[in-house]
Order: C-alpha cells, then structure tokens, then sequence
C-alpha cells in the first residue's frame, strides 16, 4: 500500500486526527473505510508482556503468559553479538505468535548514575557496547518481521521527576555518551520506531524537541521510521507533531483528536504537517501486520534458550582458592529469603507473566546435599538474630556456604530512583556472621545494577547475576557446578562507594533539572581520569579457565584499522574468552578519556586451542565531537589500539600512527595556534604560498624557541617574526582550501 498524497487528500481532517493518536492503549487507529488496519505494540525488553485485557502501562493488569528472559543489565555482560541476536529473534517469534506488530523495546540509555531505577532495563554504562547489543537485538527481532521501539530517545538517564525534568548536558557529551546508540541503530539496523522519552533536553520536552527529532534523528541521521511517545510523555500534541513526533500514546481519544483538528483550524498546524506524520503512522502500520490469527510456539525450546544465555552472562567477580566449581560431593548451606523467592525481573513495563520459574535452592538440591536457612526477611532490613542463629546452625556442618543476595523489588523499578547501593543490613549482617565461621563463603548476587561490597575481603567467591530471568535458578546452578564455565564481562563498573561516583551529590538533587556535570567522564571514562580506585573495573569478570593474547598485528589501510592478536586457553577448561579492544587518542589536544572501548570479540576455546581474532576499526572510532565545528573529528597522529580482559587490564598494546585520508575540513581562525597548523596536512600549500612555512621551519630549527609554537595563536605571530599580511593571506588561502568563506 503505498500512501501517496493523492489518498491522504480523501481522508477527513478527523480521521487524520485519529491516525496520529493512539488507541485502547496499545492499539494504532483503524479505519476499515480507507482499508485502515490497526496494529499492536506491547512491551518487551526483555519478555513479551501482551495485555490480553484493558491495558496499563505498568503492568498491573495480567498480561499473557511468556518466557521471562534475562534483562538487559544481565545479557550485556555476555559480551556477545550472536546471543543479543539470537534473544532479539526469539522474542520476535513470541510477538509475532500473539499477533504483536510492534515491541517495545530494546531500551538503550546509558548508565550515568547507579541509583537511577531503570538501570536493569539498560545495557550499559559504555556507549560502543550499548550500540552493538542494540543493534544486535533490533536485528534479531525484525528478522521475525516484527518491528522495535528503540527507547528512550534521549538522555533519559533518571526515574524521579521524570516527566518534566531537564536533562542539561553540553553537546560533545550529548552526542559522545547519550546518542551514539541510537545513531548507530539507526544507521545500522533501521528501526522500524524510536520513542521519545518523558523528560526535557536542555529545556525542551524530547516530545516536541525539533532539534532531536527531525533536525538530528531525521536530517542528520536519515532515520525514515516513525517517532512514537512514550506513555503520557505528550504535553502539547500540536507541537509535538510540529517537531517530529508521529504518535501519541496512549492517546486521549477525543481530546487528542480534537486538539490536531483546532490547530489545524486556526491555522497553528499547517496540514501538510500533519500529512506527515499520518503518512509516516501508515507506513509503518503498513509495513509491519500481523499475523491474522495467533499462534503456538516452543515456550519450551524459549525457556532452555533463556537458561543458556543467563548462563553464558553471569559474571565471576571473585574465586578465592577455586571455591567454585563446587563439587557435587560437597555439602552445602543455602542461606537466605531470595534462594527460595528469587528476583529474576525488573518492575514496571518490562515485568513477565513467566512461563516457568526455576528455583535457585530446588536445583542446588538436586545436585548436592543441601540444606536451606532462610538468614533474613525480604520484607524489610530488620535484622532478626534468631533467623541468622538459624542460618548459623544450618551452615554449621557444610562444606560450603551459599548466601543469595541482593535488592528487594522495593529498591529498583521503572518510576523511582534508588537511595543507596548497600545491600539491606540484614544482607549484610548475615554475610558478616556467616563469613566468621572460616568456611569457603559464595555471595551469589540478584540486583539490576551495581552494588558495594564493604563484606567482600570476608567472603571467597561472588557471583553477579544481575536479574536473571525465569531460569535464574538452572542457569545459577549450572555456573556454580562448573557445567557452564562463566564468561561474562561487567558492562558497568562498580564503585567502591556511591560517593565515588561522578553524579554523587547532584544526581536527582534538583526537582526540574539533572545537570551532567561530568560531561563525557561517565563510568569508567571518569574512574581512569581521575585515576580511582574501584571495586570492579568495566569489562571485568573471572573464568574457571585461563587465557594469554599474544601476538600483535595492526594494519592501516584508508580509514581503517585491522587489528589482530591471537588468544590461547591455557587452562584445563573449555572456555570463552572475551577480548575487549580499547583506543587510547594520543593527539588531539582537547579533553578526553584515558580510553575507550572500540570493539570486542568472543571465542570459543578448547584447552589448549589458539584463535586469531579480527577487528576493525574505522575513523569514526578514532574521533571526538567538535561541537564548536558541529561535526565528527578525527585528528592526525598517534592512536594507541590496547587489547584488555577489563578496561583497567590491558595485556597488549601498539601505538599507530593514523591519518584520516578524507581531511574533514579545519577552520582557521586568528585563534589558532601556530604549532597546529603542521598537523593538516591540506594546509601545507597555504602555509608556502603566505610565506609562514618558512617562519615556522625558522622557528623549529631554533632549540629555544620551537616550544613556542606550541602556544601561540597566529594573531601573536609579530612575536617570531609574522606579519599581519602574511596571516591575513594564510586566513584567507587555508579556509578557502576547506570551504569556509574566511
């Protein structure tokens, strides 16, 4: 069906009204007179939560019965394209069996703060990572011909106040951190939708922001899918689709409706605008149906895909002594409430009527002699002695001690932020009482975001888990009896302490703004600048095998890098190593991060076996956001490429030389100082033909006085010997040369 202008022209003016508002909360509007059909979106990041009744957006009414997969701050840990991909199509096979057009998901927002209560929902701290599995996920899904929501665009990096506050942040962050998932996604993997998230950017609600959603989503990016709100996110409807938005939803049935038609009355709304968006909201419906009836699927064959990939993510964050594997041999005491009543999801939209919970103490039972203590109350952090005297009993004779932790449902949920990053004192009371003991003590985690450990000098092994799913409890024992060897990398750091964190202080502390004071030093970008101490590095996680990278080959051909090193198990395990590739800028002479994650590989090795991993890297990778200039730059000169197993772990390490063959264009100005100008090599011919070549080289050859280039602007020149003519002409030659008019 092709919406041509000539079949837009036939639709009432009321109709067109209706077509960009939602409808019955999860529906588009239909029309069966113009061939109109509707479609349905439901939620999913990370499980379909189909509303067979009314809907809500917060999943209070009962939704259809799904697998619940792991979330998202677990299966980035997995460092792994292939998985992503692979949970994207099984969940577009769930959607499009309960006849869903549209899920809403993956949710890509960076984590800035570690108490921001949506973390669990998000991928990363790191915006290369959160890229990757965004786009990696978003393929998945729309292999299944069933279309995303990539949320929430954008810099909606806090829960409190969330409808209205403004997320004030400078440009190069803005562009470095908070978009650059979703430029890549989509340019990468084109999105069917993006929503629009509730809070403001620098003062303008994100619903009717036109800088974002058409001058930089549309223009820039050449984004072409529709722009829904988020739910309830549309303060002024007219100005919303005025900037870009296609879709209110829920909607407010007549009220939206008749808000488009008066604006278009008296002439607040040209039509032609409105067009727009109808065309766009009938694409995409057009593009994206359902089936006609609903179908089976293999909730099963899901549930066992769900258990190898919560698995395959948990990450090893301590192994004193090879405590872990445990040995089937081994007694062992289970202790604590969330052995038995497992967090396995996060709250609010992303919650999962799950298909088939599995018990983290039902499975140990059945490999090992155990006995369960319950050690504390999830209700509250009121610690009752008698119920840690009673774990105390229980571990008495094990071998072994495991303690289930983490934060009740209370602490983490869409709508709130957290207040601290301490487990509750009862948690902790019994991982101090137990650890007294002197028996090997495993802190196994369920939490959606980073947690402090003041206990972890007491215990021997800690394994994250982060939110699991509905197979938390096989996938858990599966990592902890050793038939799954733990691969999984932290994709955010954790800290020491909440007060070492650069949001510390000012994070939630204003009722209308969330000011991003650190700019681009978020995670571990702040962590090495400042050079803190932390618990757990990005990328960092432990293995039952061992790994050595050796062999170095870097090629530059073009705009591209190809690196190469080869990664060898060492140990007596089949494992998988992840590689982390990181860019360290030695060049550019602005502020910037110590390093950055640039790529990444995962490999499967047999002991003993050796793979060659490949990466490239391209110019974009090597490049900081000039917001004076409002482009990309990538600067001649010394890149160092580093192969780490943790962004504070580097095992291999080579400086390059790089010089982008496409120049971007430099803009000189009187400002500009002189030692720069030698670094663009467009600029040499101007340099000759004004006569400042032969100063500078002059200059250069005088011991004394080369340093002085290096910090003096061209209007100073008449120091060593540049006259105002000769700069004028240089002016003029050097921004002709880069298409700037002087």
């Amino acid at each position: 069906m092709e919406i041509t202008q000539s079949f837009l022209n036939q639709l009432p003016l009321q109709d067109k009204a209706a077509i960009v508002c939602g409808h019955h909360f999860w529906f588009t509007h239909e029309n069966l007179k113009y061939g109109i059909k509707k479609v349905m979106m439901t939620d999913g990041p990370s499980g379909l939560r189909k509303q067979s009744s009314s809907g809500d957006a917060l999943g209070i009414n009962n939704s259809v019965q799904a697998v619940s997969f792991p979330a998202s701050a677990l299966t980035a840990c997995s460092f792994d394209r292939r998985s992503i991909e692979a949970l994207g199509e099984h969940l577009g096979q769930a959607a499009r069996a309960e006849q869903i057009s549209l899920l809403l998901g993956p949710g890509v927002n960076i984590k800035r703060s570690p108490l921001a209560g949506r973390n669990f929902e998000y991928f990363s701290e790191d915006p290369y990572l959160t890229g990757e599995m965004g786009v990696a996920y978003v393929n998945g899904v729309q292999s299944q011909h069933v279309g995303v929501s990539v949320k929430h665009f954008a810099a909606n990096n806090r829960e409190n106040q969330r409808f209205t506050a403004s997320s004030d942040v400078d440009e190069r962050s803005l562009r470095e951190i908070y978009l650059a998932a979703f430029e890549k996604i989509v340019k990468k993997a084109a999105p069917a939708t993006l929503m629009c998230s509730y809070n403001a950017l620098n003062g303008t609600l994100n619903s009717q922001n036109h800088w974002l959603l058409t001058d930089v989503l549309r223009q820039e990016w050449g984004f072409d899918g529709l722009v829904m709100s988020d739910w309830g996110a549309v303060a002024d409807h007219t100005a919303a689709i005025k900037a870009g938005l296609d879709l209110e939803m829920p909607g407010k049935g007549a009220e939206s409706e008749q808000e488009i038609i008066d604006a278009v009355h008296d002439g607040t709304l040209d039509e032609h605008q409105l067009d727009n968006s109808v065309r766009r909201v009938l694409r995409t419906v057009h593009q994206w149906p359902a089936p006609e009836s609903s179908m089976d699927y293999d909730l099963e064959e899901q549930h066992q895909f769900a258990r190898q990939l919560a698995a395959n993510s948990m990450v090893l964050l301590k192994n004193k002594n090879q405590t872990l594997p445990i040995d089937q041999n081994e007694t062992v005491a289970v202790l604590g409430e969330l052995a038995v009543k497992p967090r396995f999801q996060g709250g609010g939209s992303s919650h999962v009527n799950a298909y088939r919970v599995s018990i983290p103490y039902d499975e140990i039972s059945q490999r090992s002699n155990a006995i369960y203590g319950q050690g504390y109350q999830l209700a509250d952090e009121t610690t009752h002695e008698a119920l840690i005297e009673q774990a105390l009993e229980v571990a008495k004779d094990a071998d072994k001690v495991i303690i289930f932790a983490g934060y009740p449902e209370s602490y983490e949920s869409e709508g709130f932020d957290k207040q601290k990053m301490t487990l509750p004192t009862n948690q902790i009371e019994l991982i101090k009482a137990v650890s007294q003991m002197g028996k090997p003590v495993v802190v196994v985690l369920q939490n959606g975001s980073a947690v402090e450990m003041p206990w972890i000098d007491q215990v021997s092994a800690v394994l994250e888990t982060y939110l699991a799913g509905e197979t938390v409890g096989e996938a858990t024992a599966d990592v902890l009896y050793g038939d799954v060897n733990p691969s999984g990398k932290l994709a955010e750091t954790f800290p020491l302490k909440l007060e070492d964190n650069p949001t510390f202080g000012t994070f939630g502390m204003d009722h209308d703004h969330e000011r991003y004071h650190e700019g681009i030093y978020v995670g571990y970008r702040y962590y090495d600048v400042k050079q803190k101490n932390v618990l757990f590095p990005f990328g960092y996680g432990l293995s039952y095998t061992k790994f050595d990278y050796q062999n170095i080959r870097i090629r530059v051909t073009g705009n591209r890098v190809r690196v190469q090193f080869d990664v060898t198990n060492v140990g007596d395990r089949s494992g998988q190593a992840v590689a982390e590739i990181y860019v360290a800028n030695q060049v550019s002479e602005v502020e910037k991060p110590i390093r950055e994650l640039k790529n990444f590989d995962k490999v499967d090795l047999a002991p003993g076996e050796t793979r060659t991993v490949t990466a490239i890297l391209t110019d974009r990778d090597l490049s900081w956001y000039n917001q004076d200039q409002g482009r990309w730059q990538c600067d001649a000169g010394n890149y160092a490429i580093q192969i780490g197993t943790s962004s504070r772990n580097l095992v291999l390490s080579q400086v390059i030389k790089f010089t982008p063959i496409r120049q971007p264009h430099v803009q000189i100005t009187e400002n500009t100082y002189v030692g720069e100008l030698q670094k663009y090599p467009e600029l040499q011919s101007a340099l000759i033909d004004s006569g400042l070549d032969a100063v500078i080289q002059r200059v250069t050859q005088e011991s004394d006085s080369a340093r002085l280039l290096e910090n003096m602007p061209l209007r100073a020149g008449v120091m060593i010997g540049i006259d105002r003519a000769m700069v004028s002409r240089f002016l003029q030659l050097a921004n002709q040369n880069n298409g700037y008019n002087g």
